[in-house]
């Protein structure tokens, strides 16, 4: 029986020697498995980091280009309301040019008419007089 049982002990190790090696290889394919998922995962952060600092850099070209244009819509309408104080004054100033002119002519037409009552009175005063003359002779 001893010959039995050398082999039944052989086939014990070499069970055991059998279950030992595939508990080691799947204990690598898991260490693999594990390496590539860690790599993938790597490589996904990547991509992601990636896309994020894209995003995030159209994101501030556009907010950049929206800030520069504020400042120039900013500049253009300080040169428009400085350009507007200029054609006020100027409007002013034609304003009161205009009732100037307005008030002479006015003083002009005033000074015609008593021209025009002088040239009367003068006229009615020569008359009287000339008959006054006449009626004297």
């Amino acid at each position: 029986m001893e010959k039995g049982k050398g082999k039944v002990v052989a086939g014990v190790v070499d069970l055991e020697s059998s279950l030992l090696q595939i508990v080691q290889e799947q204990h690598q394919k898991a260490l693999l498995d594990r390496d590539r998922v860690d790599a993938a995962k790597r490589a996904a952060l990547r991509s992601a980091t990636h896309v994020s600092e894209l995003l995030v850099d159209a994101v501030n070209t556009d907010v950049r280009e929206s800030f520069l244009n504020e400042k120039r819509i900013e500049l253009e309408v300080q040169a428009l309301q400085n350009t507007i104080m200029l054609y006020k004054k100027q409007t002013n100033q034609w304003f009161a040019a205009s009732h100037s002119l307005n008030s002479v002519l006015k003083e002009i037409g005033d000074f015609e008419n008593w021209m025009m009552v002088m040239d009367y009175d003068c006229r009615s005063i020569n008359a009287a007089l000339q008959n006054i003359y006449r009626h004297s002779e």
